[in-house]
């Protein structure tokens, strides 16, 4: 069995400069007695991910973070997966979205890629992994999944990123059309969440 690490309350460093991920992380916090800060809000410069997984990655700006700010700091990576792509975009997620975060042209570019290939399987997952980071160096890691498929044209303007094209399983709208209480209820960030919450919250 794992000896996890309690998280105590007070501040925590949200390390993302990404305001979708900062608010939707906020509100799994919030009944927790914790107090989010983002990297942004504290002038924190965001690494070069240089990662194979998420996990990689997540943990790398968690300890960043945490090493700069002298605090307990939490990091996400996360993005979609895609069958017919053999799982692209993945941790490339967001540069698919250009220095502009042109999250539009992202999805345009996943459509324009699945029709390419001819290739009708419309199924895909979003990935997160969460990682926590203390300044002495201990780090948590936990990966969470929703499950889904592809849908176009885009749908909804509610959540960020590709939102507007995943439709998660057992649903007949996306996670753009879900109302946020919804979709923080079933979503990949809840799932890894989920999950940190028994192992480092719960007493």
């Amino acid at each position: 069995m794992v000896d996890h690490r309690k998280l105590e309350p007070g501040k925590l460093v949200i390390a993302s400069h990404n305001q979708g991920k900062v608010r939707e992380i906020r509100a799994l916090l919030g009944p927790y007695g914790l107090e989010p800060v983002s990297a942004g809000e504290l002038g924190l410069d965001e690494p070069e991910e240089t990662g194979s997984t998420f996990i990689a990655n997540a943990e790398l700006k968690a300890r960043a973070a945490a090493l700069a700010s002298g605090m307990v700091a939490l990091a996400d990576d996360s993005g979609l997966a895609v069958d017919a792509l053999d799982g692209a975009p993945g941790i490339y997620s967001a540069r698919w979205a250009g220095d502009a975060k042109d999250f539009g042209l992202a999805m345009q570019k996943v459509h324009e890629a699945m029709v390419e290939l001819g290739d009708e399987t419309d199924t895909a997952r979003f990935l997160c992994a969460l990682s926590i980071a203390w300044p002495d160096g201990h780090v948590e890691n936990f990966l969470g999944r929703v499950n889904g498929r592809i849908v176009w044209p885009p749908r909804g303007t509610a959540g960020f990123g590709y939102d507007p094209i995943f439709q998660p399983l057992g649903h007949n709208i996306t996670f753009g059309e879900m109302e946020p209480e919804a979709k923080h209820a079933i979503s990949h960030r809840a799932d890894a969440f989920h999950k940190l919450v028994r192992a480092c919250l719960t007493l």
